[in-house]
């Protein structure tokens, strides 16, 4: 397809699916919602589910799903999804959850973090794992309050490791962010690095990852939603901590942000293409979506931004390119609006809103390609919907 016939192809698909009268989002754009034309199909229904995440976990060319709902650990293949149940403890009712090759035997492990009282596992990926056991293992029951679970290379050796909160004042490592890096034998205990020693009070959720300061090393991001359980004083605030050159050092904190009620979510992103690392948050426990703009400014460092500012409990939080024009876009699907939506940014942090479903709640949203057809779709994890599923982007198909 040429430049210009896809630039036509773009002006029709956009053309001709608005509707309803516009609505002003923020206060210098106003646009019209759009027809949801993301099919959705369910993973699974049933009980209250917090985490669900999709991979080709087996390396078979097919996506798989995990999911974890009523303390009951699911493993769903590939094209079926028939149901594999790979643990039904009541111990391991996960709040979050992630995957990648922990054992370095080329297939996706699985980790799953129980927030209070805290308690971070991994299951090992079987050779045949619809019909083997899917054995246990403990990473870490020191930490607690673990809202979040992120992958990332954080002390660059080319290797995952994997970061965590510890929310809760009712442990050895309170208010605290931490870091492991695998052992040689993961099946001991992880060794465990701490970023925010201290000084994350009032209830931190999730964690960004990325180079905030250009320097070559990556930093770790998180909010704190405050609110009636959070100590008086100590919450609503959006944070970044500064990655020594030895990882396992000391990372000083740098604040970005105060008076955000219900602050959850935030990515370290460049959304204009300015070259400067900016962040994209949501108010998971309160009410929008958010940037802050990263000025080079040393007095004002950032500026904030109003990306959605009437959707209540946008609780999950994922940044990708959703449209393949080569800016990094949002989505969210928000417990309290019970609103599916991404944000298209034009590249020049003005974001427009999409309407995927309604009807549909939420506690955590991640991007990937589940029917491989090389644009990203959406997994949910439905929490009060009870239900884990996925949005296929209707993009690709659109376009060719």
């Amino acid at each position: 397809m040429t430049k210009g016939t896809r630039s036509v192809c773009w002006i029709m698909l956009f053309g001709l699916s608005w509707i309803g009268d516009p609505l002003c989002i923020n206060s210098n754009r106003c646009f019209g919602q759009q027809i949801s034309s993301w099919k959705k199909t369910t993973v699974y229904e049933g009980a209250r589910c917090m985490t669900a995440i999709a991979g080709d976990f087996r390396q078979a060319g097919q996506t798989d799903f995990f999911v974890n709902a009523g303390s009951v650990s699911s493993f769903y293949p590939g094209p079926s999804l028939a149901q594999v149940i790979i643990d039904d403890s009541p111990e391991h009712n996960f709040i979050h959850c992630e995957a990648f090759d922990i054992d370095a035997d080329g297939d996706q492990d699985i980790v799953g973090a129980r927030y209070m009282p805290g308690l971070i596992v991994w299951f090992e990926h079987p050779q045949d794992a619809q019909h083997d056991r899917w054995l246990v293992h403990t990473i870490d029951d020191q930490v607690n309050g673990i809202h979040g679970l992120l992958r990332a290379d954080v002390n660059r050796d080319g290797k995952l490791d994997l970061i965590a909160n510890s929310a809760q004042p009712i442990s050895k490592f309170p208010y605290s962010l931490v870091w492991y890096d695998v052992p040689d034998d993961p099946k001991k205990p992880w060794n465990r690095h701490v970023v925010a020693d201290g000084d994350a009070p009032g209830l931190t959720h999730y964690m960004g990852f990325g180079d905030v300061n250009g320097d070559g090393f990556g930093d770790i991001a998180t909010g704190a939603k405050g609110g009636p359980q959070a100590e008086e004083g100590t919450g609503d605030w959006f944070a970044w901590w500064q990655a020594p050159a030895d990882s396992t050092g000391k990372w000083q904190k740098h604040l970005i942000a105060t008076e955000q009620p219900g602050a959850t979510n935030i990515h370290p992103v460049d959304v204009n293409r300015d070259g400067r690392m900016d962040f994209i948050a949501s108010r998971g426990h309160g009410v929008g979506v958010i940037w802050f703009e990263a000025t080079g400014n040393t007095q004002r460092p950032w500026v904030e931004h109003s990306i959605d500012a009437t959707i209540k409990e946008p609780h999950s939080l994922t940044i990708a390119d959703l449209d393949n024009d080569g800016d990094m876009d949002a989505a969210t699907c928000a417990y309290g609006s019970k609103l599916v939506a991404w944000y298209e940014n034009d590249g020049f942090g003005r974001f427009q809103t999409r309407i995927i479903d309604q009807g549909q709640e939420a506690y955590d949203i991640r991007a990937i390609d589940c029917d491989r057809d090389g644009d990203l779709d959406l997994v949910v994890a439905g929490r009060e919907s009870n239900n884990a599923l996925w949005y296929s982007n209707p993009l690709i198909n659109s376009v060719e």
